[in-house]
């Protein structure tokens, strides 16, 4: 219905014919029930949006084909006293391309900094068998997201809800990553040599 139509309906009201008054007024209401169901649905819509770089992110994070576990083994760690993460248990993976900066027993190479294309996650359980989070970094400088060093940022929950979007460039991450001991905001070696 166009606007000029609920114009004309609303101020050309019958004023003597009830039985015309009736099919107006069915009128406006079927049109502001279907208003409502439009600006419901457009409303819950826009709030389940996420950028597209965090359903990226998820997306990386949930391949696991070519990983490189941290230390080479998928062994569940105990979260380290140093953490700001919530869940008990962790391991990290790294891609083809971030695994060049490990060394034989697949710990971080000290003073290195990771090439572009690098993706590391973090999977953060919840207890021994569920993934309650992602973690995740990923080098690619010509995201918007990305930050001063190239990396987007992921906090992404197993159910695809976002813990913290990748549009903050991991401002609520960074002032732990950013420790002593970091390597490229990487901490594994430090937490767990």
């Amino acid at each position: 219905m166009s606007v000029l139509y609920i114009c004309k309906v609303l101020f050309t009201f019958p004023k003597t014919n009830s039985h015309k008054m009736k099919k107006n007024i069915a009128k406006l209401t079927a049109l502001a029930l279907a208003v409502l169901i439009i600006s419901v649905t457009y409303s819950c819509k826009k709030k389940k949006q996420t950028s597209q770089s965090d359903i990226d992110l998820y997306e990386l994070a949930k391949q696991t084909d070519g990983y490189v576990w941290y230390k080479k083994t998928d062994k569940l760690l105990d979260k380290s006293s140093g953490s700001g993460h919530s869940q008990p248990l962790l391991r990290t993976r790294y891609n083809s391309i971030a695994a060049t900066k490990l060394d034989s027993v697949g710990k971080i190479i000290a003073g290195s900094t990771f090439p572009e294309g690098s993706i590391i996650v973090k999977e953060l359980y919840d207890n021994a068998t569920t993934i309650g989070r992602y973690a995740i970094l990923h080098k690619e400088s010509s995201n918007p997201n990305a930050d001063e060093k190239g990396w987007v940022w992921g906090y992404i929950n197993a159910d695809e809800s976002v813990a913290e979007t990748s549009t903050n460039k991991g401002s609520s991450c960074k002032s732990c990553h950013s420790q002593a001991g970091n390597i490229d905001y990487e901490l594994m070696n430090k937490f767990f040599p």
